[in-house]
């Protein structure tokens, strides 16, 4: 398959934080295969992007900490699910095993839908595609993922990765009410099963330090990537982070919006911090 390699990856000058930072659905490359195949039009299939997540996490590695983010969409492929779930929906000659609730949803590793349940293809796609795009994409992103926890973990006695989201502001009707008010961070670590708490609590006290209002678990846990890659009991430890949209996007039009450069200028006083936690003693790796 064609096109940019499946990931980028900028690593710090000196590696002096065990946090790893990922953005799996940041990636805006879309394939001419895609657009021709599609129902919808370039900007209806962004509407699933994570958009410019990217950039708003690229000052990671001046804090000691590499930032690997996905080229390909979502709407491609999503690193976010495992590469066996294959949806019968979308893909020919998939056979259906047992209830899988994201990809009876139409959001498996090769995506049925967009957000507000929009379908993405006029027909399926031939299995042998499916796993063309999984071998091209999906594996070397999560290689490379688990080289850089390697790495961190061996390096630190830890790792802790940092798997970045942003959210559509409708999802938040479901989440809890903070303060009063609706969150704008979610921060997930499957309640409890894929960080150890304390790591969970500095997160928490980050972005609420910036003025933000942090909900926890609700409504996202956490994916594929936090189960696979959060074994506290290993020394590895993953939280997914989800951000409003609505703080610094137009998410019509899906461009930056007018409270992007303030949003990214607190949020980059939140990065060094999250950075910070990769110098957390030893023993907490084992909490």
């Amino acid at each position: 398959m064609s096109g940019p390699a499946p990931y980028t990856l900028t690593e710090p000058r000196e590696a002096t934080s065990a946090v790893v930072f990922s953005s799996p659905h940041s990636g805006r490359f879309y394939p001419e295969d895609l657009i021709a195949r599609a129902r919808l039009d370039r900007r209806a299939l962004r509407a699933s992007e994570d958009a410019f997540v990217d950039r708003l996490f690229a000052s990671a590695p001046d804090w000691g900490a590499p930032l690997i983010a996905a080229t390909m969409p979502r709407a491609y492929v999503d690193l976010n699910r495992g590469p066996e779930e294959l949806d019968p929906a979308v893909v020919r000659d998939v056979q259906a095993t047992g209830l899988n609730p994201r990809v009876a949803a139409g959001l498996g590793v090769i995506p049925r839908i967009v957000a507000e349940g929009r379908p993405i293809y006029r027909g399926k796609i031939a299995l042998e595609e499916a796993r063309a795009r999984i071998a091209a994409w999906h594996t070397p992103y999560h290689q490379r993922l688990e080289a850089l926890m390697t790495e961190a973990a061996g390096r630190f006695g830890h790792a802790i990765l940092l798997d970045c989201h942003s959210m559509p502001t409708d999802a938040l009707r479901a989440a809890p009410r903070v303060r009063g008010g609706r969150a704008e961070i979610v921060l997930g670590d499957r309640f409890g099963a894929s960080a150890a708490r304390p790591f969970m609590l500095e997160a928490a006290a980050a972005f609420e330090g910036a003025g933000f209002a942090v909900a926890m678990n609700a409504p996202f846990a956490g994916g594929h990537i936090t189960q696979r890659y959060g074994r506290p009991a290993q020394g590895w430890h993953a939280i997914q982070i989800e951000i409003d949209r609505g703080l610094y996007l137009d998410q019509e039009r899906v461009e930056p919006g007018p409270g992007f450069e303030a949003f990214h200028a607190t949020l980059a006083r939140v990065i060094p911090l999250l950075a910070g936690m990769g110098r957390a003693p030893r023993a907490l790796a084992a909490e």
